[in-house]
């Protein structure tokens, strides 16, 4: 399973550095773009787990909550 695990990192690796040296320059904006969709596809999705919370009630707001 180690092997495994190594041999998966050392691929990812690989393409890492071939996509480095192909988009040269513009590798930080390409960076920017990459980690910017998976935080939209995060915080959208960490959105839709809040609102569905509330809609079936397990999250109270502060009215509803007793004293």
């Amino acid at each position: 399973m180690q092997l495994l695990r190594l041999a998966g990192l050392a691929a990812v690796l690989v393409v890492s550095l071939l996509f480095a040296v192909f988009v040269g320059d513009q590798g930080p904006w390409y960076f920017a773009w990459v980690i910017g969709t998976i935080m939209i596809i995060l915080i959208s999705g960490a959105g839709a787990i809040l609102l569905d919370a509330q809609q079936d009630g397990t999250i109270n707001s502060s009215s509803d909550q007793e004293v």
